[in-house]
């Protein structure tokens, strides 16, 4: 039940496009209106994902101006709407990406536990008009969050606030297609890219058991960092010209995290074995792929798809997991206040590999 009024709601706000560039300003907002569904939570971190670039420059269409991006959030539920039973005021709770879905019993997605594609209800953590005039959804750039109760994870005792933040989108991003793809003992797995996504896929495919795994990317310079990850070989594209021959039909499963659609992606898909599977989940900016030939994907037998984030009951799964495992991954705390350089430090690359902010201001409201 609600033990406290409506806070003060404020956070960095993006109000166009060059607010990508460091010219978010922080100010007052009015929140999602209060139902006896919904969790407010104090934010102590939130991780910087690269959706909250894209959607600060409407690189993924036109961004619902003023926006406060961030969907990796972690803090302490300070008021529980009286319909929600599993977390009670004084938790340690985080939000992901989604903020809502339907529900609805003949949801096909919501119904077999999929809501993660929910076509009729869906609701992202920022950015989102909610129906009947509800409000607006916004994130955790911020000392304040709203969203309802089924996307309101607790986070697991001996996982750190820093660590458990990134995991709740970037985490699950590419836990969940490592789960949903076999990734497990007697497997061999590629990770394309090794970000702030990648870097995460490494990190989890070492803890489904995987016998192997392969960081990919560019640049030799890469190399210790990965392996120091966990993870057993690394491929540099750029250094090393005979690579897709080299390393033909090695891998069961890739999961791709580059952006970007100038990508080598048939020698990606040479390196499966035969019935290999390639699955994307980076987004870039007008969501364009190099082509495909299709001879490549009969001759060799081989499927490609791709995966958003995960379901309520999959990021519970991983957090659980990376508690368990005791999973590490590579976070630099960044302070709240200086969001607009952190933002522009992590759109030139140099996150190593994950930024998550945190606020000074919490516990001090």
């Amino acid at each position: 039940m609600a033990v406290q009024a409506s806070p003060k709601f404020q956070g960095w706000l993006g109000k166009t496009p060059d607010s990508v560039q460091g010219n978010m300003e922080w100010g007052e907002y009015e929140p999602k209106k209060w139902t006896e569904d919904d969790v407010d939570i104090e934010i102590s971190h939130c991780g910087i994902c690269g959706s909250d670039l894209h959607t600060l420059r409407s690189g993924w269409g036109e961004t619902l101006y003023p926006c406060v991006v961030g969907h990796e959030i972690v803090g302490k539920a300070i008021r529980v709407g009286q319909n929600v039973k599993h977390i009670k005021v004084g938790d340690r709770v985080g939000v992901g990406a989604q903020a809502r879905s339907c529900l609805q019993s003949d949801c096909p997605d919501c119904s077999n536990s999929l809501e993660a594609y929910c076509k009729i209800g869906s609701i992202n953590t920022y950015g989102a008009a909610y129906p009947d005039d509800e409000g607006k959804s916004y994130g955790g750039y911020a000392d304040y969050n709203r969203t309802n109760g089924n996307f309101v994870f607790r986070i697991p005792e001996g996982l750190d606030s820093a660590d458990a933040a990134p995991m709740l989108c970037g985490g699950v991003t590419v836990y969940s297609p490592l789960k949903q793809n076999g990734c497990g003992p007697g497997k061999a797995v590629g990770v394309v890219g090794v970000g702030g996504l990648g870097h995460f896929a490494v990190l989890f495919a070492k803890a489904l058991g995987a016998d192997k795994v392969v960081g990919i990317s560019r640049k030799a310079d890469k190399k210790d960092p990965v392996l120091k990850l966990g993870a057993d070989e690394y491929i540099a594209t750029d250094d090393d010209k005979q690579w897709a021959a080299k390393n033909a039909r090695s891998l069961d499963l890739i999961i791709c995290t580059v952006s970007s659609g100038n990508m080598p992606l048939e020698g990606y898909l040479s390196l499966l074995k035969t019935r290999g599977t390639f699955i994307q989940v980076g987004a870039p900016d007008g969501g364009n792929l190099p082509a495909i030939n299709a001879f490549i994907l009969i001759g060799n037998g081989i499927k490609v798809g791709g995966s958003l984030i995960g379901p309520p009951w999959e990021i519970n799964e991983m957090l659980q997991l990376a508690a368990d495992k005791k999973i590490k991954p590579w976070v630099q705390e960044r302070p709240l206040k200086d969001a607009n350089q952190a933002v522009v430090d992590m759109d030139n690359g140099k996150a190593r590999y994950r930024y998550v902010l945190v606020n000074d201001n919490f516990g001090k409201h």
